[in-house]
């Protein structure tokens, strides 16, 4: 069960058999667990994705981070270059739809932010294993950009994407942390 390929058409296929009220009750835990966490609460700057159903609730995520007057940095894809930049985002108005129907920040409306200036990045995957390595979703952007990323990093998943393996490959750099619905796993100090 290491290919990439079939695990990622495994996961998508048990993420899309999670049932309404499990996947609100299940995201509900992660952000809970979350908002008790260290690397949380001494984040000022927090660099995060724009869910889309079946991957982990952000929105409540990042409503609670504008609460508590955090700034708030989401994903823009350069597809040229297959890398990204973070922006700051203040209000979801601020979004626009791109590929696949993600939502991303509109480059008018929002400024751009330096990897060094986001204290916690919280880093999307499809799978990942203890050890703290993700499966992403194929494009590699997360990668490029955490090879040269300095701060704390975390993952969102629900406990059956925590799976026992998977090859793992040079470029590939684990999270410090994942949280899930069950737990919180620390994958290394």
């Amino acid at each position: 069960m290491n290919d990439k390929m079939t695990i990622r058409k495994q996961m998508k296929e048990k993420l899309d058999e999670l049932s309404k009220p499990l996947y609100e009750d299940y995201s509900y835990r992660i952000s809970k667990a979350l908002f008790e966490d260290i690397d949380w609460k001494q984040a000022n700057v927090i660099g995060i994705t724009v869910s889309k159903q079946p991957e982990v609730d952000t929105y409540q995520i990042i409503r609670k981070a504008w609460e508590l007057g955090k700034q708030v940095v989401v994903p823009k894809c350069i597809p040229s270059k297959k890398q990204l930049t973070f922006r700051t985002l203040t209000e979801f108005s601020q979004l626009e739809s791109v590929f696949f129907g993600l939502l991303e920040p509109n480059e008018a409306l929002t400024a751009e932010t330096s990897s060094k200036d986001i204290d916690l990045l919280i880093v999307p995957g499809l799978a990942y294993t203890t050890k703290g390595y993700r499966l992403g979703f194929g494009g590699g952007y997360y990668d490029r950009f955490l090879s040269d990323y300095t701060g704390k990093t975390l993952s969102l998943a629900f406990h059956f994407q925590v799976i026992p393996q998977f090859t793992i490959e040079k470029h590939d750099l684990p999270v410090s942390k994942i949280i899930t619905d069950i737990e919180v796993m620390h994958t290394y100090d």
